[in-house]
């Protein structure tokens, strides 16, 4: 159950109308944060998420001696370049944040920046062993508590190994640590995935001058997702001037919204359709869902547009291979279209989703059941037998941001009231998610 005291009431009956600018993308504004601090000179990143995880980010970096400051959504930051980092005078709290841990581990690596990184409860519980192992092979001295957090970076010896590595499951989060990393490494490094995750950090270190090349490989009947990056020389990346498309995995919750409650129709501004991302939109278009795209280009080499999103008539589906990683933070609201869905939805494919802030699959299933929606868990997925409108009740976020808002939503659209407890969670990523609701027209009572 969840620690916090912060309950949201969601009541049912209330079509969604209007249009909204979604924030920063949560990923990208990690990234860009980072990768500042790391660049020579001032970067001005506009529209940066304010948010508990990118928060975290930003602490690290003032332990690290970077000099940033806020201006509403702005950030600037001073970036001194691979000598800029100093030693912290205490461990790195990373908050809940394994995007903040991970990225920052590969940055200290390449860096030679000894530092201990840890975090909270949950984050303690999330599997390190995947980037601790590949950055041993490099030469990193790195140690963990048992492959988990804390872990400790010693000063390693220079340059580091390039590493040719296969990556068990495709993450972005491991990939980009160890790209990081690799700006340090003398020659060239490739990582083998077995399908594509989010390349935004890929598309960043183009954008700041760095050379990284992506193919996709046909492999003993199978696929392989190649990326192959030598540090430039000299080792220099330029400042960024980025604005932060809005966050995909935000929108998330607000189509499932549209989408579920009758007589709704939002329009969402400047959203990010990186397709590496954008698994979800695919997926629900094969379900029915009213979703038009309209296209406005890059920003900064990513893509954005406007969605336009009406109440639909969704039928069920299956999910499994590519689409799990293009959808992978956003299946906590995926499940609840699917309960409002006629017929079957079957997830598989999808363990990843047991190492997330909670164990995404059981907890899921837990909370929509006691809802009444028919839904069975599986090893690698879960199962939804949509057609029948979920009941009111109490139910709990498990100290999960993106469970929480998801749950949130089957109020909108069920028989009775629903109840969220440890609903603080929420500002970890969306704090302006109830008032977002609020605007559209949605009845939503928050207490402590």
């Amino acid at each position: 159950m969840s620690d916090g005291n912060k309950t949201l009431t969601v009541t049912p009956g209330s079509p969604l109308r209007g249009e909204y600018c979604l924030p920063g993308d949560k990923s990208l504004s990690h990234r860009a944060a980072l990768f500042a601090a790391l660049a020579q000179g001032q970067s001005r990143i506009d529209r940066f998420l304010v948010a508990g995880v990118t928060q975290a980010m930003l602490e690290a970096l003032r332990d690290l001696g970077v000099a940033w400051r806020q201006e509403g959504e702005r950030l600037l930051v001073e970036g001194k370049g691979w000598q800029g980092l100093k030693p912290p005078l205490r461990p790195l709290n990373c908050g809940n944040s394994a995007t903040t841990l991970r990225l920052l581990a590969g940055a200290l690596a390449a860096t030679g920046t000894p530092a201990v990184l840890d975090g909270g409860p949950g984050l303690r519980k999330r599997p390190m062993d995947r980037i601790v192992e590949p950055l041993q092979q490099m030469g990193v001295v790195l140690s963990s508590e048992g492959g988990f957090a804390p872990l400790s970076l010693a000063v390693s010896r220079r340059p580091l190994q390039p590493l040719d590595y296969t990556l068990s499951v495709a993450s972005a989060q491991v990939k980009s640590c160890l790209l990081l990393a690799a700006l340090a490494a003398k020659g060239t490094s490739t990582l083998r995935e077995p399908g594509p995750s989010r390349d935004h950090t890929e598309r960043m270190l183009r954008y700041m001058g760095a050379a990284v090349e992506c193919e996709l490989l046909s492999v003993d009947g199978g696929f392989q997702y190649v990326t192959r990056f030598t540090p430039p020389k000299p080792l220099l990346l330029k400042p960024l001037d980025f604005t932060v498309p809005g966050d995909i995995s935000s929108a998330a919750f607000l189509i499932v919204a549209a989408l579920i409650t009758p007589g709704s129709e939002l329009h969402l501004r400047n959203v990010g359709l990186n397709p590496t991302r954008t698994g979800l939109l695919d997926v629900l278009a094969d379900m029915g869902a009213e979703i038009t795209i309209e296209p406005h280009g890059d920003q900064q080499g990513e893509p954005v547009g406007d969605l336009s999103v009406r109440s639909s008539v969704l039928h069920g589906t299956q999910v499994s291979g590519s689409s799990v990683v293009r959808m992978i933070d956003e299946f906590p609201a995926f499940a609840v279209a699917a309960a409002f869905a006629q017929g079957q939805t079957e997830v598989s494919q999808a363990e990843e989703l047991r190492l997330k802030e909670s164990d995404r699959i059981s907890m899921l299933c837990r909370e929509l059941a006691s809802l009444g929606v028919q839904v069975s868990e599986a090893t690698d997925g879960f199962t939804v037998q949509g057609g029948v409108l979920p009941q009111g009740g109490q139910v709990d976020a498990h100290s999960d941001h993106r469970l929480a808002m998801s749950l949130a939503l089957v109020g909108l659209a069920s028989q009775g009231l629903v109840t969220v407890r440890g609903a603080e969670m929420i500002a970890e990523s969306f704090p302006e998610f109830i008032e977002v609701l609020r605007g559209f027209g949605a009845r939503l009572e928050s207490q402590k």
